[in-house]
């Protein structure tokens, strides 16, 4: 992702998320607090340095400066800057992923990591991680529909759209060709992982996806499809509201 963000973009971005930091927290010690969640330290690796000043206070700064351009981008995401010159929609959908499909976030950053690396491999680790999203989603109660957790890709997608009212012929004939074509991108992305990718058994004269180019394709493909299921999944089932704990001050004994 760095390598797709510019170095002067960058130092633009930083001079704005720095700004919306102070603005949201107007203390050091919010400021502080608030970039620590945003800190992962194993061992004798850390995503980025939490620089500070000689009285202690953090440098907000300089540890931006210190972050990743994607770190950057997330924060921007996450704290609402605009960012005009770049789509985010990768940086989003992660953001997406970890707070809410373990699982599949884990995939999708394996397949990120291997589109240079390894086209074929991040063409199949994106298809999974599709579909441990719409597994998880399926997993809601308030769905009718079962899964035994060996549908592949098509058989998921099936089920959602089906759920989501998108492929019924109650639905208006634009929204059900919208759904149509995501159910065929899907099965197109299946059909990719099994024949064109190293998942399945393959021979010499196998033709194997090999081109990071379409490697791009694909995990940007899943990325647009994931946030849509989930932006819609959300808006049809949203959270249930967390119930309130009476507070023991207020009992009359």
């Amino acid at each position: 992702m760095n390598d797709l963000i510019s170095p002067k973009y960058q130092m633009k971005l930083i001079e704005e998320v720095d700004k919306a930091i102070w603005r949201e927290y107007d203390s050091y010690r919010n400021v502080a607090n608030y970039i620590e969640k945003w800190h992962e330290r194993e061992d004798y690796w850390e995503n980025f340095s939490v620089e500070k000043k000689d009285n202690g206070s953090i440098d907000l700064n300089k540890t931006l400066h210190s972050m990743d351009g994607e770190t950057v981008l997330k924060i921007a995401i996450d704290l609402g800057v605009n960012t005009p010159d770049f789509i985010p929609s990768i940086p989003t959908f992660k953001n997406e992923l970890k707070s809410n499909y373990k699982t599949a976030y884990d995939t999708f950053n394996k397949a990120y990591k291997q589109i240079e690396v390894d086209p074929s491999i991040a063409v199949g680790l994106a298809n999974s991680a599709l579909e441990s999203i719409i597994k998880e989603i399926l997993k809601d109660d308030r769905i009718n529909s079962q899964i035994s957790g060996k549908e592949t890709l098509y058989r998921l997608s099936t089920i959602i759209l089906k759920e989501f009212n998108l492929s019924t012929t109650e639905c208006p004939k634009e929204i059900k060709k919208i759904g149509n074509s995501l159910l065929n991108i899907n099965e197109a992305i299946e059909k990719l992982r099994s024949s064109k990718t190293y998942f399945h058994g393959k021979t010499d004269e196998d033709y194997l996806i090999e081109d990071k180019i379409y490697a791009h394709f694909v995990i940007n493909s899943v990325t647009t499809v994931g946030l849509f299921l989930n932006a819609f999944y959300k808006k049809k089932y949203p959270a249930p509201e967390p119930e309130s704990t009476p507070d023991l001050d207020d009992l009359p004994f």
